[in-house]
């Protein structure tokens, strides 16, 4: 399989000149964002893109099912875009056979130990062999050695791998023992984890620079280009990507032995990814906190907020006529709406001609939550005054369409949509979560999350007074101009990509008995 970038694709020239010519080469890792999807991480991606027309880009985006159609129009300096879809058809291919699959299942229980096993003992830190952070990466590059050769998927599916994870989960000293995991749940990690591991078969960058806007399964291409080719890596994370992961199996319905397995891959994943990274660019100091948990170095951290332009984003003129509670985002899960019109019921016993609008399209698979959203709106008795406006052309509109702006979150980075209503110059209440206090500061009204009653406090207190709204716009707007601009977000990543551009010879990892050991897959 030849590695990303190797040829360019059919009728482009503009990836081997970019070689050539010395032009700065970006990989951007995306999942489930751009250029495939709206949102603010979308936004971000496609202001750094436009920012920067002399760079080389190539968007290597992690999809579901392969067949999203691109919803941003993509310049011309981005020479190739490559969709790895995680849920679409079954990769084709024959699992290992022989000593190839004996040496795949040592690999794999070497691997599910790690995620299972990460206490004190042989193999888990202690003198007598490697850290458990070690296993991980040994297992995962093994691992990702199968999946360059189509044979990972139908490994995993083989009886000997369901019996390997079975009596991995069943060794009296592990925990999930206690919980009795039943054949059932065997067949459903294994299907979930499967498709988790797809990126891994993605060609990684062999040149210029890897830059994953998020953790997780985006940064999968990324670590193997870093493992093989010494690709540099940069992280950006928006919001933190493995605590989303706790928040969203939290709720979920699955078996807590499924749930064990999963998290623990998400958790080794985040790590290994810190570990591996040359540059992390949270943006918040929130982000940066839990990278710093993770075992980063802080001086390989760097806070880099993200920025509106001013002028795109100018006043929002006169408020509306009918006071309104404007929200503006996508409709998910994470977004927590069911808190918001919990909290608009409880405004509109104070004040019954309140309205609320919710601009925003449904992602794939997220019609159920907002059905959810829209029966507890009925339930409520609220339902006629709320409208879930769909996607809006112009994001101003939304912002322009609310005497104040809500954030609901239960989990953000540095959430754009504030920033840019901030810009709009509207009073806002948000959820104390990521970012959120660094970029409202004192000019905005920040409550706890899932408390509908602090939300409803904090929104009457803004509605009964005029004044103090339009004080609270106006400084909003200034906070913006002086702090959080698109021209210093994109002047801090141009910076950075020449820096580790320039490093990129001293990046290549050193041949020691480490790296030999990495190589348990065969062909390395």
């Amino acid at each position: 399989m030849p590695a990303w970038g190797d040829t360019p694709p059919s009728g482009t020239v503009r990836a081997a000149t970019a070689i050539n010519t010395g032009t700065t080469r970006v990989t951007m890792l995306t999942e489930g964002t751009y250029p495939h999807n709206h949102g603010g991480v979308s936004v971000w991606c496609d202001q750094l893109v436009q920012g920067m027309p002399d760079v080389d880009f190539q968007i290597l985006a992690v999809t579901s099912d392969g067949r999203e159609p691109l919803t941003w129009e993509t310049p011309a300096h981005i020479s190739k875009v490559v969709s790895v879809p995680t849920w679409g058809p079954t990769p084709t291919g024959r699992a290992p056979r022989g000593r190839w699959l004996r040496g795949f299942l040592d690999t794999y229980e070497m691997f599910l130990l790690a995620l299972l096993d990460p206490g004190p003992g042989p193999g888990a830190g202690s003198s007598s062999g490697p850290s458990t952070l070690e296993r991980f990466a040994e297992g995962l590059y093994g691992l990702a050695a199968r999946a360059r050769y189509g044979e990972l998927t139908p490994a995993l599916r083989t009886e000997a791998a369901i019996r390997t994870l079975a009596a991995v989960w069943n060794r009296p000293h592990i925990p999930t023992h206690a919980a009795r995991p039943t054949m059932h749940d065997v067949l459903t990690a294994t299907d979930l984890l499967e498709h988790a591991l797809r990126p891994l078969a993605a060609a990684p960058p062999r040149h210029g620079i890897s830059h994953a806007v998020s953790g997780g399964l985006a940064a999968l291409p990324g670590l193997l280009a870093q493992h093989l080719h010494g690709t540099p890596l940069l992280l950006t994370e928006h919001g933190v990507y493995l605590r989303e992961r706790y928040l969203g199996y939290g709720a979920g319905g699955h078996h807590w032995p499924v749930k064990a397995l999963l998290l623990g891959f998400f958790r080794l994943l985040a790590q290994e990814t810190y570990a591996r990274a040359a540059l992390i660019t949270p943006g918040s100091h929130y982000n940066r906190r839990w990278e710093e948990r993770g075992g980063t170095a802080p001086d390989k951290i760097r806070t880099v907020y993200n920025g509106v332009d001013p002028g795109a984003f100018p006043p929002a003129g006169p408020e509306p006529e009918t006071p309104t509670l404007a929200w503006a985002g996508r409709v998910d899960p994470i977004k927590d709406l069911e808190t918001l019109i919990r909290a608009f019921a409880l405004v509109r016993r104070e004040m019954p001609q309140v309205r609320l609008r919710l601009f925003g399209g449904t992602p794939s698979g997220g019609q159920a939550y907002r059905e959810r959203c829209q029966a507890l709106s009925r339930d409520l008795g609220i339902a006629e005054a709320v409208a879930f406006e769909g996607r809006v052309e112009d994001i101003r509109d939304a912002y322009a369409a609310g005497t104040v702006v809500m954030l609901s979150s239960i989990s953000e980075g540095f959430p754009f949509t504030l920033i840019e209503a901030m810009s709009c110059g509207r009073a806002t209440v948000s959820t104390d979560v990521g970012g959120v206090r660094e970029a409202v500061g004192d000019v905005g009204l920040v409550v706890p999350p899932r408390e509908p009653e602090a939300m409803a406090r904090a929104v009457l207190e803004l509605l009964r007074a005029p004044a103090r709204r339009a004080r609270m716009g106006e400084a909003a707007r200034l906070r913006v101009i002086e702090q959080f601009t698109l021209r210093h977000t994109i002047d801090s990543f141009r910076e950075i990509y020449g820096a580790l551009a320039a490093g990129e010879d001293r990046a290549h990892p050193a041949e020691g008995p480490a790296s030999h050991a990495r190589r348990a897959g065969g062909e390395w």
